[in-house]
């Protein structure tokens, strides 16, 4: 998932930069983390800096453990391997990520509905699976995550077409028909999605019937415009909270860790780099070197 120039409303920060530092409080210290590529890897990023420095991320390309310094364009660039714990191959950390290894994963999706379930395979539109109106990249290692680690966090942005009320197709598992022990009964190892955050509040799920509820709005949101994004009646916690404004800290180090801008995206953000010696230098300075 990639970044956007959408400040929330009266900030001087954007929704994406939100999004992460909402994100990284879901990593714990000592845990093992399944990320991807993009806002995903910069919230593990900042988790590391500021409360959970022995989490250990692992990359599906084989990298475990690596001390990040910036964020990664591809699984397979170099910095991915940065002090890592150790280089493996890509079937070595799937068949850990089955047998339970891990404890948190973070997804995202084309649709999501209100029981966690994911679609990342074909919009139908008018059409069906032979003849969507999309056809989207499918499960990558999506379905693992979702089916195996302890733990679920996915990111989306806020928009009607995306929180259906049920995905078209069901490529990564949440709580499925949302009955007590689906996933059990699917022999799905893992625990499910704990949060959904998104451009403008963070979802989280109900204990007993797993259905979606709005738990925190950010700054400068309606309660009204966030039930208008989703296609069902949505359940609104008894005490909704309002996220904090990020600190100055943890936005500094946000911004310093995608010093170019190409993953956060935004205004608010960008600094206009002279080359790569600065990117570098701006590197090391967040890394403390």
């Amino acid at each position: 998932m990639k970044g956007s120039s959408e400040l929330v409303k009266g900030k001087s920060y954007t929704a994406s930069e939100l999004m992460a530092i909402t994100t990284a409080k879901e990593f714990k210290d000592w845990e093992v983390a399944f990320v991807g590529i993009g806002i995903p890897l910069v919230a593990g990023i900042l988790a590391k800096r500021f409360h959970a420095p022995n989490l250990s991320i692992v990359y599906e390309s084989g990298c475990i453990g690596p001390e990040k310094y910036r964020v990664d364009f591809n699984v397979g660039d170099s910095s991915a391997a940065d002090e890592a714990l150790c280089l493996t191959s890509e079937w070595h950390v799937f068949g850990d990520l089955q047998a339970g290894y891990y404890d948190i994963g973070v997804l995202g999706g084309a649709q999501i509905d209100r029981f966690g379930n994911l679609n990342t395979t074909a919009i139908y539109g008018e059409g069906d699976y032979k003849r969507p109106k999309v056809r989207l990249p499918g499960s990558g290692g999506g379905n693992d995550i979702g089916s195996s680690v302890g733990r679920v966090v996915i990111m989306m942005r806020l928009e009607k077409h995306r929180f259906v009320p049920r995905v078209d197709f069901l490529t990564t598992p949440g709580f499925l028909d949302g009955t007590p022990g689906a996933r059990e009964r699917a022999g799905l190892l893992g625990g499910g999605p704990v949060a959904v955050v998104t451009s403008k509040c963070v979802f989280r799920f109900h204990p007993e019937t797993r259905e979606m509820y709005l738990d925190t709005i950010y700054p400068g949101v309606e309660v009204d415009e966030i039930r208008q994004s989703v296609g069902w009646d949505l359940l609104v916690a008894n005490e909704l909270k309002v996220a904090e404004d990020p600190g100055e800290a943890e936005l500094a180090a946000l911004r310093a860790a995608d010093p170019a801008n190409l993953i956060m995206g935004g205004a608010a953000a960008r600094q206009k780099l002279s080359g790569l010696d600065e990117f570098l230098e701006l590197t090391l300075k967040y890394a403390g070197k």
